[in-house]
């Protein structure tokens, strides 16, 4: 990994993090409030993957936690396959529970970090990214993931990505990080406008929107789309 990388946070220790905070992340109201805007960009990219894929039957959810996506999901189009993919077992655990309550279809769950996931070429109709791929380092982990799971879309399937990004220019990156501090500091004060700017530097490396559109295109998705951007939070995604 590079040098610029070596202090971010183990894949071990995001684990352990996520697997005490299930329960949390089980409740929209308190799982999210560090995300602006969550139920409007979950709303958002659930709706875009229902209208360009209506009669979809096989979703895979990466980075599933307790599977609110999955579930806003079988909302739109009920009864999909759902294959969900988490680092932590209680996560996964959790979602299980929660998806196969909601859908007649098979809910098959994977442990696995995602730049190690194997998955069969075409499988799948919808791939949903909630707040997981600010964990990718490098280009190269970046590229690999983008690249698989392009190739695990049947033609015609699309990508949806929800998730903290970076910007471009630094001043405007600074200047986000600024007021979203500020945002943070308001729904929960000083200390814990701290706390998770602390832990998103220690734990997080997101990028641009604009480099993940590229990076779509490039692996080899036909057309990109942007559904929401608000500060360092974005929605988008990419069909194939």
């Amino acid at each position: 990994m590079a040098t610029e990388y070596a202090n971010k946070s183990t894949v071990a220790e995001i684990r352990e993090r996520f697997d005490k905070d299930v329960e949390r992340f089980a409740n929209l109201d308190t799982g999210q409030q560090s995300t602006l805007d969550a139920p409007l960009t979950l709303e958002l990219i659930t709706s875009a993957a229902q209208a360009v894929n209506p009669a979809a039957t096989t979703l895979l959810d990466l980075g599933c936690g307790a599977g609110n996506y999955s579930l806003k999901m079988l909302s739109k189009i009920p009864n999909l396959n759902c294959t969900l993919v988490d680092l932590s077992l209680p996560m996964l655990q959790k979602a299980q529970e929660r998806v196969a309550a909601e859908t007649t279809g098979n809910v098959q769950i994977i442990q696995s970090d995602m730049r190690e996931l194997a998955l069969e070429p075409e499988q799948y109709d919808i791939i949903l990214a909630g707040a997981v791929l600010h964990h990718l380092r490098d280009d190269a982990d970046w590229e690999l993931v983008f690249g698989k799971l392009c190739k695990a879309l049947k033609p015609g399937g699309s990508f949806w990505v929800s998730d903290l990004v970076s910007h471009e220019v630094e001043a405007v990156n600074g200047m986000f990080r600024s007021k979203y501090g500020d945002y943070l500091e308001g729904a929960g004060g000083a200390a814990y406008r701290d706390h998770v700017l602390a832990y998103i530097e220690k734990e997080d490396s997101p990028r641009p929107v604009s480099y993940q559109l590229e990076l779509m295109q490039k692996v080899g998705f036909a057309k990109t789309e942007v559904l929401h951007k608000n500060l360092c939070f974005a929605a988008f995604g990419g069909v194939k």
